[in-house]
């Protein structure tokens, strides 16, 4: 974890202490305040599946991103930069009781979380280069009349120091198994749905537009068909990431800006530069992403251990681009000889997708990552 990382986690540490409380902001008549005194017994709004976030994460991911390019100084509007990513993600506690007045239907309460995501660029081996700064909360909203949304949601509130700030809204639900990840195409498109394909998305084109130019990157453990598989379809590694894993049940989350039915508001807002004034320099006009907050049961390999001894355990995996967490292992009774034990963890994986307009046409975005505890997990033995 780099020194940045650890100050995120420092900060986020110190924000856990705050509690929103009740505030009145006008003089309530008779049946708001009977209202409001009903909501505060209610005790502090859940947090739903924003439950499972709560302490910090650590993994492996993947970037694409396609980005405008001087004519003069490249001879192409465009390069594509691929960048192999490690990350850092900090959630805080929950932010306690947040009241939301209402006009045309009672006051409601929030609850949330904040959140620290820090992302560092490793494709060339030794070096890391941190790309990517975000603060941001996620907020669970209870259903609503105005406008009707019968079921809880939730909120993602991010911004991003290239001069944009993102509120996407969507919806929960837990299955049963992993979860089933589908395609996604970094192919560029026209304002009426036509795809475009550069050479830059062909692997073995070491004469294009692309950042890294030459792939495989020297040193790294991709080889070509790995790389033309990461560029036919990001998504691909949060599959290969869980294909030999034992996932019992998956919580997903999908958010998008803007949002699709019944929710309304939200959007991706730019700073001038981006937008431009003619045209845009690089306008962020639409975002979505999914996350999957997955449930692994894990045969845990336990060392010979002396009576009320403790050690800490950390695992291997033969999965090319599968984070791991270590386990911290006490036990009551002497070990005397090596054992196993079945033991589960949560695991976050999620894809993004943001679309960037420049050179009349949309350009995809995508990132994606495994993501696993980044402290010790606790494992009692008797």
């Amino acid at each position: 974890m780099s020194n940045v990382d650890n100050q995120s986690v420092s900060d986020l540490r110190d924000l856990q202490g705050f509690e929103f409380g009740h505030v009145e902001t006008s003089t309530p008549t008779v049946t708001e305040a009977l209202a409001t005194t009903a909501a505060a017994a209610a005790g502090v709004p859940p947090l739903g599946p924003l439950e499972k976030f709560i302490g910090s994460w650590t993994g492996l991911g993947f970037n694409t991103i396609f980005r405008p390019s001087q004519p003069a100084v490249s001879g192409s509007d465009n390069i594509l930069q691929l960048n192999v990513t490690t990350e850092s993600l900090v959630f805080s506690s929950g932010l306690g009781s947040i009241p939301n007045r209402g006009e045309v239907q009672p006051d409601i309460f929030l609850n949330g979380i904040s959140y620290l995501q820090t992302v560092n660029d490793v494709t060339t081996p030794g070096e890391v280069v941190g790309i990517h700064f975000e603060p941001g909360l996620w907020i669970s909203v209870p259903p609503t009349t105005d406008p009707a949304i019968t079921s809880p949601s939730l909120v993602r509130m991010g911004s991003i120091p290239h001069g944009t700030t993102i509120l996407a809204q969507g919806t929960s639900a837990t299955i049963t198994g992993a979860p089933t990840i589908p395609t996604v195409d970094i192919t560029p498109t026209t304002s009426g749905g036509v795809k475009i394909k550069f050479p830059s998305q062909t692997a073995s084109d070491s004469n294009t537009f692309r950042i890294p130019k030459v792939l495989p990157v020297p040193g790294s453990s991709l080889d070509l068909a790995d790389w033309q598989a990461m560029l036919a379809d990001p998504n691909a590694v949060l599959r290969n990431a869980i294909s030999g894993q034992t996932i019992t049940s998956t919580t997903i989350i999908e958010i998008a800006s803007p949002p699709s039915a019944p929710f309304v508001g939200g959007g991706v807002q730019d700073i001038a530069f981006l937008l431009g004034n003619t045209s845009p320099n690089a306008n962020a006009n639409k975002f979505r992403a999914t996350f999957w907050i997955e449930t692994v049961s894990f045969t845990l390999p336990i060392p010979v251990m002396a009576a009320g001894s403790f050690v800490t355990v950390t695992p291997t995996t033969t999965v090319p681009g599968l984070p791991i967490p270590q386990f911290a292992v006490q036990t009551v009774s002497e070990v005397t000889a090596p054992t196993s034990v079945t033991v589960t963890y949560n695991q976050i994986q999620y894809t993004q997708f943001v679309n960037l307009n420049f050179a009349t046409l949309d350009w995809p975005h995508v990132s994606v990552a495994t993501l696993v505890p980044a402290t010790p997990i606790d494992v009692q033995l008797p």
